[in-house]
């Protein structure tokens, strides 16, 4: 039997202003988000080299982070839940 998408993960939320300079502005699923969220940081090169866990925040991800310089992978998703409605 296939699994069924849980209707939470899929409800769109919409980023504010300091996400949305990240993921964009229109509203997306949080999975969209996270994946999104992703392709930023590996583009930009800000998965920490030696301790992959952590993220190492540009001018962009400093403001969602709450001015930390670097995040674990799992505290990233606490901050950025902050930034939806």
């Amino acid at each position: 039997m296939a699994r069924k998408p849980n209707a939470a993960f899929m409800k769109p939320v919409h980023p504010d202003a300091k996400l949305a300079l990240v993921v964009g502005s229109k509203p997306l699923p949080r999975t969209e988000l996270t994946k999104k969220l992703w392709v930023y940081i590996k583009k930009h090169g800000l998965q920490d080299k030696k301790n992959r866990r952590n993220i190492n925040a540009d001018a962009a991800l400093l403001a969602v982070f709450g001015g930390k310089k670097t995040v674990s992978m799992f505290e990233m998703t606490k901050l950025v839940s902050k930034h939806v409605s």
